[in-house]
């Protein structure tokens, strides 16, 4: 739910900013390495109003999956972990010269909340079929899309403004990327905190 609100906020505190701020937080392929700071804030920049509360929401559902789920610290981390990676993975496209938005990174977020239930140690079964359909529905979902394809910005019916869906691909990979990473982290933490060897030479 934190990480949910200071996406929400950031993306509101973007909005009301002028346009020549705007135009230095867009994710552009070529300054990628030169200002960094844009893989972080092309996410919270939003072209339209309705793309602005279409991510809003999607910000406030994931937020109470993520309550609801139980997630937990290390979920959370990865999701943040993920921000960047999701936009540095649209290198793959040098051809989209211009991104902003939230939903790559809310991709993300589905992707990190359906492993984290998944592979829960307190989760029931039913919290675990939960899981698994969410991540088969956001596979699904991301395959439908066609985000390989040609041109790389589409308009879709209903929209204001072209969607990237390589975005929301490269959010889902960094999304189980960085959640593996973090799950591996946390294991091998506790190995290291449990082990008599590493506690005894630590007294010593």
């Amino acid at each position: 739910m934190l990480v949910a609100l200071c996406l929400a906020i950031g993306a509101l505190v973007a909005w009301v900013q002028p346009a020549a701020v705007q135009a230095a937080m867009e994710w552009r392929p070529s300054l990628a390495w030169r200002e960094p700071w844009r893989a972080f804030s092309a996410a919270l920049l939003h072209w339209s109003a309705q793309h602005l509360i279409a991510n809003l929401a999607g910000c406030a559902v994931l937020g109470l999956v993520g309550m609801a789920g139980r997630l937990q610290r290390r979920d959370a981390i990865a999701w943040l972990l993920a921000w960047p990676l999701t936009q540095w993975g649209l290198l793959w496209e040098p051809a989209l010269l211009r991104y902003g938005g939230l939903s790559g990174v809310l991709h993300a977020g589905v992707a990190v909340a359906a492993l984290a239930m998944l592979r829960a140690p307190h989760a029931h079964g039913r919290e675990r079929v939960i899981g698994l359909l969410i991540g088969l529905g956001l596979i699904a979902k991301v395959a439908a899309e066609r985000p390989l394809a040609d041109p790389p910005l589409r308009q879709w019916e209903g929209w204001s403004i072209a969607i990237a869906p390589l975005a929301h691909l490269t959010g889902v990979i960094a999304g189980v990327l960085t959640t593996l990473v973090c799950a591996w982290l946390a294991r091998w933490w506790m190995r290291r905190r449990h082990d008599p060897s590493h506690a005894t030479q630590a007294s010593t």
